[in-house]
Order: structure tokens, then sequence, then C-alpha cells
């Protein structure tokens, strides 16, 4: 009988503690962001850029520098690589690229091209932050063997892919 009575009062006395306990949260998957559906901030950061860096002639220049300046090392042909070499670097306030480092690695031989092609860059029009400009990390893909389509305006001349 005592014990069942010391049971019944160990159940009254934990009873409150076992209804104070918070529920777990709910796990919650990341948000991904997709290029052209940004989130609005509640409030600005005074290092976050009112318009993003820009190279000269836009994307389709910059695909057009890579096609021109990207030498695709003899062992990634060799092996028949084709992909591409995601680069983070930093375009300063006056336009040059520097820092450049390897986000994504397609093979040694590629990443050390991307990372001699990426400084090469220059003339980018820098990031603005209330009229200022200010240094900002970007991320660029560098494509190798083929792997970046590039669309071309019309009435230019279309480059042939390396082989």
């Amino acid at each position: 009988m005592t014990n069942t009575i010391f049971s019944f009062l160990l159940l009254v006395a934990a009873a409150p503690v076992a209804l104070a306990q918070q529920p777990a949260p709910a796990t919650q998957e990341p948000i991904v962001l997709k290029p052209g559906h940004m989130q609005v901030q509640a409030h600005s950061a005074p290092n976050r850029p009112d318009r993003a860096p820009v190279y000269p002639g836009g994307e389709q220049a910059l695909g057009l520098f890579f096609l021109e300046h990207i030498n695709y090392p003899a062992a990634a042909r060799a092996k028949q690589l084709s992909g591409t070499v995601l680069v983070n670097a930093t375009v300063n306030a006056d336009g040059s690229v520097t820092n450049p480092m390897v986000a994504k690695s397609l093979s040694p031989e590629c990443d050390a091209e991307a990372l001699r092609v990426v400084p090469l860059l220059t003339g980018w029009q820098p990031a603005m932050r209330r009229g200022r400009p200010l240094p900002v990390l970007i991320q660029l893909p560098v494509p190798f063997g083929g792997a970046g389509e590039i669309k071309v305006e019309q009435n230019r001349r279309q480059p042939k892919p390396r082989r």
C-alpha cells in the first residue's frame, strides 16, 4: 500500500514538470533563393550594395572573354573533362578583381587556369551603396570543355567551341 501511495505522490509531483516542457521546434528547410527571386530584407545593412557589380557588356561579354582567354588544359582534354569551376573573388571599388578562390573544383588543372583568368577580368562597374562604390564578393562560373552555353546577340559572330 505504501508503494502505491508513494508512486501516486511521485506522479503528482512530476506532472507539473512534464507539462512545463517546451515542444521541440519544428524542423525548417533552408530557404533556397533562385536567380531573379530575391527576398526583401527588413533592415538594410551598411555593406549591402544597392547595385551589384556589372562586367562591361554584361554576361554576354563575360562568356566571350572566357572563350577567348581560357586555355583548356591538356590533362583535362585527355580526360575529356567538361564542367564548370566556381570561383569566388572580390570586385573592388576600382573595378579590379582580386582574391580569387575556388569554391567548386573540376580538376587541379582547370582550377589553376580559372584562377589565372579571373584576375584578368578588369573594368567592372563596381557595386554601389548610396552612390559610393564598395568592394563585394562575387561567384563566377568558369566553363571548361564546352560546359558553358553562351547565347549570342544577333549580328554578332558566334564563337566556336574549342575541342
